[in-house]
């Protein structure tokens, strides 16, 4: 109680803060002091859209090059005073609009007006990204295919955390593997879990532990966006970047602000899950210090499906509060905080009014993970040389029940450690082939420390993981063609030599409209503990437990991708269709193999290497739009993903060894459907197939293959205006309408909870109100 009172004082104060500078900017243009020193020139506007000639509030001004960045006020205008007298280019860009940038001079003793006319757009194709080459870019000219999912794709969707949204991209699909605890698992281009590397701010503090539960664990509210790159990436962002990159970019304040809203979902069973989150932001007047706070709590019941005692759906309760702050020392730096802290409890199983030790089978967690981090980056004043040296940690303890058959042997406790810290250097300089260029390099240092003690299985991981890297790349680019070369060399504790980690793309755009890639990359994974090593799933009665073979050798991949990117408006309307081929090669590949029972007769799995498998597919991906009225976002995946040589996992001699990567459908996809027809009001419809696919039950073992899976959504949303400067959205919607389900699931103690497919969430019908200042 008294951490809940805590967030809620800081709630109250940070919204009357927030409420005093959006008064402020209300009542007068907002305005930045660009420099230290007077100067009397100042740059002065206002912002429209094109189509209707309305003024835009709260739009992004920024000038180029440098660190200073500004926003219109209520009425669309913006202020920047004192200004260092020069010539600058300075862009105007918001979510639903094509950015704008206008050339100015700046002279001393003078006031500069420049007016932006900002033309409406659905797809944002020229949105700043950072995953494709660890600098800024536009998509539309980034080396490599980089997926945005936005704010607006949570709001669509009705998604309260990063796994209920990751679906929504071409390669992507999110499956939970145990119904028990019900641990997500992100797979990209069919890959497993592990295969996928997962940032926070580019920064890979997402620990294997982190990563066993944290798809859930990260709230909407803190997220302004996820960048995701499919294919190996360790060029970029090292060990295990095999199968692609999820880059979760969290939210920076750019304007004083405040948000409430509640979500509560009932299933058919009347099970509810309630989620409450707050936020609030404050930026100076001069827009060189912000502060973004968030915070969410989350109550969710257990679900049975099939009446036997023992649920699908874990009960989970949660509470996650977090924070984000800038300030700009002046034009050329600027230094940024993070920190967050989750707190989660989540059990699964039988007799939920018992003590874990007391029911048939339990498997009960709880989570205590703080990080943060701190940025600072440097320009140059010809604005050619960019520095930034950053700084991340990290730290999760975990104390869990993996038992069955009332064990009191069954508890354990883990500890996490994960701190990265490293430097980069940027040089924009020009070619003798005219092309402006750009030269990257840069310095890492990770360290891992996972302790996973479960003594009355005598069970012990105790691994200490450090990795060395650096990496240098060279892009040279315009707008109608790009090539990077680039690698990256790690030193990995737990491998004997260094790895080097070669990439290069090029893009050729023949047509202002379409745009082709080429792109080669490689990834690794050093012999280690992996998220579902730390999982502990109860099949027959008893507890299955992973170990490492002591002879595991490095996994390795090499990806090669073409695609086809096509953009065309006609009139009010737009649309992009994007067509991405892609090939993986795995080599000495990670998989389980089942090794017998121990002296408790528990079952005993350990992850070998396995000969080697390929995995190849097509992505098409389209999205159209008529302005905001009617939207349309799709994508498919076909793809086989196969062993080089057949794989023997079970003992069973009847279980015939073949080559088919288990649950990795050959097809999948996704579509979402937009329609506002007010513009307060807006209805959306979404679908997500899941193709047929192979799994496998153990004790006793054998495999099927699935059926597939159609799973409907439907939402309506209506925004009302309080006042001047406080709306209330209302929202209802329905998930699963079909109420999709595995329909032969394991029954009763004995059950293999790890035999789990499909959707996971039954049909659910939500209520929602948000209210914002």
């Amino acid at each position: 109680m008294r951490k809940f009172g805590l967030l809620l004082t800081l709630l109250a104060t940070t919204t009357q803060l927030a409420l005093a500078q959006e008064h402020k900017h209300e009542h007068g243009h907002n305005h930045t002091h660009a420099h230290a020193h007077t100067t009397d020139a100042h740059i002065t506007g206002h912002v429209t859209d094109a189509s209707s000639g309305q003024h835009l509030p709260y739009i992004t001004i920024v000038i180029e090059g440098t660190q200073l960045a500004s926003l219109t006020d209520g009425t669309g205008h913006f202020t920047l005073y004192n200004v260092k007298p020069g010539n600058y280019k300075i862009t105007a860009s918001s979510v639903g609009y094509q950015s704008q940038t206008l050339e100015v001079t700046i002279t001393r003793d003078r006031t500069t007006e420049i007016k932006f006319s900002l033309e409406p757009s659905v797809l944002q194709i020229n949105e700043i990204v950072v995953s494709g080459s660890r600098n800024q870019s536009s998509r539309k000219e980034s080396s490599s295919i980089v997926g945005v999912l936005s704010t607006k794709l949570f709001e669509r969707t009705a998604a309260v955390n990063t796994a209920e949204v990751l679906n929504y991209q071409p390669g992507l699909r999110v499956e939970y593997n145990c119904s028990n605890c019900g641990v997500p698992q992100l797979r990209i281009n069919g890959l497993e879990g592990q295969y996928s590397q997962i940032l926070m701010d580019s920064r890979p503090i997402f620990s294997s532990l982190a990563s066993v539960y944290g798809l859930e664990q990260l709230p909407a509210g803190m997220i302004e966006r996820v960048e995701v790159i499919r294919g190996g990436g360790s060029a970029l962002f090292g060990s295990s970047a095999i199968g692609g990159v999820v880059n979760i970019i969290t939210k920076e304040p750019l304007r004083s602000s405040a948000m409430l809203s509640n979500q509560t979902s009932f299933n058919e069973n009347g099970g509810a899950d309630v989620n409450t989150t707050f936020n609030a932001s404050v930026v100076s007047n001069d827009f060189r210090s912000g502060a973004y706070i968030y915070g969410t709590v989350k109550n969710r019941d257990n679900y049975d499906r099939n009446g036997d005692g023992f649920s699908e759906v874990p009960l989970l309760k949660g509470a996650t509060v977090g924070m984000r702050a800038y300030h700009r020392f002046g034009k050329y730096s600027k230094i940024t905080a993070d920190y967050h802290y989750i707190n989660e409890f989540r059990r699964g199983g039988s007799h939920f009014d018992r003590q874990p030790h007391e029911a048939d089978v339990t498997e009960q967690l709880k989570h205590d993970i703080h990080g943060g981090g701190l940025t600072y980056d440097f320009l140059s004043r010809d604005e050619q040389h960019h520095a930034s040296v950053y700084a991340s940690v990290q730290h999760i303890g975990r104390e869990s029940y993996f038992g069955a058959g009332q064990d009191p042997n069954a508890f354990g406790r883990t500890k996490g450690l994960t701190a990265t810290a490293g430097g980069q250097y940027t040089w924009d300089y020009l070619q003798d082939w005219y092309l402006p260029s750009q030269l990257t390099g840069g310095v890492e240092y990770t360290y891992d420390y996972l302790n996973d003690a479960m003594l009355g299985y005598n069970r012990i991981i105790d691994q200490t993981s450090t990795c060395v890297g650096g990496y240098l790349q060279n892009e040279m680019k315009n707008d109608k063609l790009g090539i990077l070369v680039g690698v990256r060399v790690d030193k990995h504790n737990k491998i004997k030599k260094g790895i080097a980690s070669p990439r290069a793309n090029i893009r050729y755009a023949p047509i202002d409209e379409l745009a082709f890639r080429v792109s080669y990359s490689s990834g690794y994974r050093a012999p280690q503990a992996y998220d579902e090593d730390l999982h502990v799933t109860a099949v027959g009665g008893e507890v299955t437990l992973i170990s490492l073979d002591p002879n595991l050798r490095p996994e390795y991949s090499h990806s090669v991708s073409g695609s086809a990117d096509f953009y065309k408006k006609f009139g009010r309307f737009e649309m992009n269709l994007l067509l991405e081929g892609f090939y993986t090669e795995l080599t000495d590949v990670f998989a389980l193999r089942e090794m017998g029972h121990d002296a408790d007769g528990n079952i005993l799995m350990q992850r070998v290497n396995a000969s080697g498998a390929t995995i190849a597919g097509l992505n098409v991906e389209l999205k159209a739009g008529l302005q905001n009225k009617l939207v349309l976002d799709a994508g498919f995946t076909f793809q086989k993903s196969r062993y080089k040589e057949d794989f023997v996992w079970s003992e069973d001699p009847a279980i015939t060894p073949h080559r088919r990567m288990f649950r990795t459908p050959d097809t999948y996809g996704y579509a979402i459907l937009t329609y506002n027809p007010l513009q307060r009001l807006s209805i959306s419809a979404d679908l997500k197939y899941t193709g047929r696919m192979l799994v496998q039950h153990v004790e006793p073992d054998w495999e099927r293959e699935t059926q597939a899976f159609w799973e409907l959504g439907a939402k309506a949303g209506y925004n009302f205006r309080l006042s001047q400067s406080v709306n209330m959205e209302i929202n209802v919607g329905v998930k699963n309408i079909l109420d999709q389900f595995q329909d032969d699931l394991d029954v009763g103690m004995n059950r293999d909870a790890g035999y789990i497919y499909g959707p996971v969430f039954p049909r659910t019908y939500f209520f929602g109100v948000k209210f914002t200042l």
